[in-house]
């Protein structure tokens, strides 16, 4: 049994608070690049481009390169030969969140009460934490601040079985257009496939969390990412939602078996500001 500290925890979590909110992946900015470098709009190009230098000014000078600094969402991936020393881990994690965006200078966003108070807790907590026991001795922690532009985009619905592939696609691109212009594109959409209703709401937000580049491992999926961020940036949606061939960077699909009666399929959207953070301890 393998030990490991709640402090140790505690200021991984603050470090990565603070760099996912001012460093953007290399992968983004060199998609940004090429998709600048193909596109036939005057107007999209020169948005691109204040894009890509508001993101690299964020990285120098460690400022956040977005105003919403997001509401915390870990996927924490907990070794069953891993002890946990000195505090709990959901405490740490808590804790991590607090220091970060405080010793960041990040807004704090989160309200304690959804509907009739909505007081701002003042340290952005609690975070969202999604726990999954794995094998071995190690924690793996991935961050994101999810801001709410296009969190408030999201989509769900259950399809029948016999909508198939097609239907799955329809209802992806219907939630893209309906989202328009509201998530700051160009956009990375998140797509969970199968489970029930809330787990592919979660496989969605996982889908978030992989780096730009990477596919999902299946043949027909891997063509199905392609295809619907083909179909997207047909859209003329465009960079800020004023026309273009690039109105989104990216599709990732997750998938998880389901029942023989249902097609849960649930839609998250990204900002361009495709900002997460992974950790190993």
């Amino acid at each position: 049994m393998r030990e490991l500290s709640a402090t140790a925890v505690q200021s991984a979590v603050a470090a990565m608070v603070i760099d996912a909110n001012c460093r953007i992946s290399p992968h983004v900015l060199q998609q940004m690049e090429h998709c600048r470098a193909e596109e036939e709009q005057p107007l999209a190009a020169s948005i691109l481009g204040r894009i890509i230098e508001n993101d690299r000014l964020a990285a120098e000078r460690c400022v956040p390169m977005c105003q919403d600094t997001g509401m915390a969402v870990f996927r924490v991936q907990l070794g069953q030969e891993l002890h946990i020393t000195g505090g709990s881990l959901e405490a740490a994690i808590q804790e991590g969140v607090r220091q970060g965006y405080r010793e960041g200078y990040l807004r704090k966003s989160v309200v304690a009460d959804p509907v009739f108070h909505r007081d701002n807790t003042g340290d952005n907590t609690p975070a969202v934490i999604y726990y999954e026991l794995t094998e071995g001795d190690r924690l793996t922690l991935t961050f994101a601040p999810k801001g709410f532009g296009s969190e408030n985009m999201s989509a769900v619905k259950m399809l029948k079985p016999a909508d198939g592939a097609e239907g799955v696609k329809a209802f992806v691109l219907d939630a893209v257009r309906h989202a328009g212009p509201n998530p700051c594109p160009p956009i990375v959409v998140g797509v969970g496939i199968g489970g029930t209703f809330e787990k592919c709401a979660q496989l969605s937000k996982f889908a978030l969390m992989r780096e730009l580049d990477s596919h999902h491992p299946l043949p027909e999926y891997r063509d199905m990412e392609q295809e619907l961020l083909a179909a997207i940036n047909r859209m003329d949606i465009g960079p800020a939602g004023l026309g273009g061939r690039t109105s989104a960077l990216a599709v990732h699909i997750e998938t998880f078996p389901t029942h023989i009666a249902g097609l849960p399929v649930a839609v998250n959207i990204c900002c361009h500001a495709y900002r997460h953070s992974t950790v190993t301890l």
